[in-house]
């Protein structure tokens, strides 16, 4: 099975679980693509070089200044730490960000107004992923792209969420799982629900359910899932060598459905074996 995996920050400080999950997952056959934002490093840099974060809407205001930083971060000291580190635990891997055979570019994103170098992707190229997933390599792709005909502009940043969908509809990904530091998606009562549609999604935000993070995780999963409609789309937990396995199955997480009721096409004994 093809999977593309997304991770925040908050895993990227110690990759080795994750590297270990993928490697778990890679062992009983599956290919994996590994899309990683790293919010909680430009922060940290941005720390130290003394400078004030500010937000629209939740996404970084990206001057040219931020953007030199989210180059130097995201695709120079967090991309080359996770291959080190999934390198060392026998797994395989390539860094790429959008530049590499320009595998994703970017537009300036229209809203919010006065996010400055924060885009949203144009279009992709996958034949560089479709070779390196041929050679049993495992891509770590950074969210960050140029602008095609902008050779002046500095690299845009893009939402690690939001890249998911194109990627994973360019290369035909069959499962696509955002994992994070929660269990999945949380009712009124604090319980993880199982499967979420678009309607209980809109229900859960208008009454303040479903907020502050967990926002654009909903948004991005219900944007993969019209991408990818026959594919398993879940946000569930980053925690342990089995992760992506343990994600795969059910129970674990939680599903986007397209309507109430429905169940994935995909019977439990495929979901935990090769393609």
């Amino acid at each position: 099975m093809r999977i593309l995996v997304k991770i925040g920050g908050a895993h990227l400080n110690d990759a080795s679980p994750i590297a270990q999950a993928v490697g778990a997952a890679r062992a009983v056959g599956h290919q994996i693509l590994l899309v990683h934002g790293g919010g909680d490093q430009l922060r940290d840099w941005s720390q130290r070089l003394g400078r004030d974060d500010q937000y629209v809407q939740g996404l970084r205001v990206t001057d040219k200044e931020t953007a030199r930083l989210v180059t130097a971060v995201l695709g120079g000291e967090v991309n080359c730490e996770m291959v080190k580190t999934f390198c060392a635990q026998g797994v395989p891997a390539v860094g790429l960000t959008g530049a590499d055979a320009n595998l994703f570019s970017a537009e300036p994103r229209q809203s919010p107004k006065g996010l400055g170098f924060v885009g949203e992707i144009r279009s992709v190229r996958p034949e560089l992923l479709e070779t390196l997933l041929a050679a049993d390599l495992t891509p770590l792709i950074a969210s960050i792209a140029p602008r095609i005909g902008a050779s002046k502009d500095p690299f845009y940043n893009i939402n690690a969420d939001e890249v998911v969908g194109p990627l994973a509809q360019a290369i035909g990904a069959q499962a696509i799982l955002f994992l994070t530091a929660v269990e999945g998606v949380q009712n009124a009562a604090g319980k993880t629900i199982k499967t979420l549609d678009k309607d209980q999604a809109r229900d859960l935000t208008e009454a303040g359910v479903i907020k502050g993070g967990m926002l654009p995780k909903t948004r991005a999963g219900f944007a993969a899932l019209d991408a990818c409609p026959d594919a398993l789309v879940k946000i569930a937990p980053a925690m342990g060598p089995e992760s992506i396995l343990a994600a795969l199955g059910e129970g674990t997480g939680t599903s986007f459905v397209s309507r109430k009721n429905s169940a994935q096409s995909f019977p439990t004994s495929a979901l935990g074996a090769p393609s």
